[in-house]
């Protein structure tokens, strides 16, 4: 029979590691937490369904924590410990883990870990940083999640020129490439699935997927 929940793993429990494994469980993930460091290990066990402590570059002690029966693993080792993020990667792989995501700290770091094994590598500095300098460059982007492969989900404050105009009229995905998912209204704070005569008004909210830079573009331009 199929699990009820889906099952994951976090290795290394630094500020990242921890927050997607609690971000995880919250979720109803069944969360197996690892670090070499006990006090680690004991900050997060009351918040995942396993904390366990050893050394995963150790293959006999990695082997006995099931990795090829979970959904996932998350090599989340930081960045004072690259020689050991790349091994348990490739240990990772070896043991038969199904989708193995590992963190890199530079684009060198990225390109290793690839080559070891991992299917996705991530970023979350780099990550932050771009999402972060929208923000700081455009006010009215309110906040952006990378969807992948350069596709973005944006919250941002319609320009002026948008107010009392229909989306229809706006003709975004045309001129921009942006495509409005949703509208928070302004005052009811009611979300709605928008239609071609949608009228934004100010204070609104839009939520667009986009290419990385059409939101940019579009408000730069409006």
């Amino acid at each position: 029979m199929p699990r009820e929940k889906p099952q994951a793993i976090v290795i290394g429990l630094g500020q990242f590691g921890t927050t997607v494994a609690r971000a995880l469980a919250r979720r109803g993930v069944e969360v197996l937490a690892i670090d070499a460091d006990e006090e680690r290990v004991q900050s997060i066990a009351e918040h995942v369904t396993e904390a366990m402590c050893f050394d995963a570059t150790e293959i006999e002690a990695l082997q006995r924590a099931s990795p090829e029966t979970r959904d996932v693993c998350l090599c989340a080792i930081g960045d004072d410990a690259k020689e050991a993020s790349i091994i348990c990667t490739a240990l990772l792989r070896q043991a038969g883990a199904r989708r193995v995501i590992a963190r890199a700290n530079d684009a060198v770091h990225a390109r290793i870990l690839k080559l070891v094994g991992a299917h996705e590598v991530v970023n979350p500095e780099l990550a932050f940083g771009e999402r972060f300098a929208s923000q700081i460059v455009h006010a009215d982007i309110k906040g952006e999640l990378l969807l992948g492969e350069g596709v973005l989900l944006n919250e941002v404050a319609p320009p002026k020129s948008f107010a009392g105009k229909s989306l229809g009229e706006l003709r975004l995905p045309n001129r921009f490439g942006v495509t409005v998912v949703a509208v928070r209204k302004h005052g009811t704070g009611a979300v709605l699935l928008p239609e071609a005569d949608t009228v934004v008004e100010t204070g609104d909210v839009l939520v667009l997927v986009a290419r990385d830079g059409a939101v940019s573009r579009m408000l730069e331009t409006s």
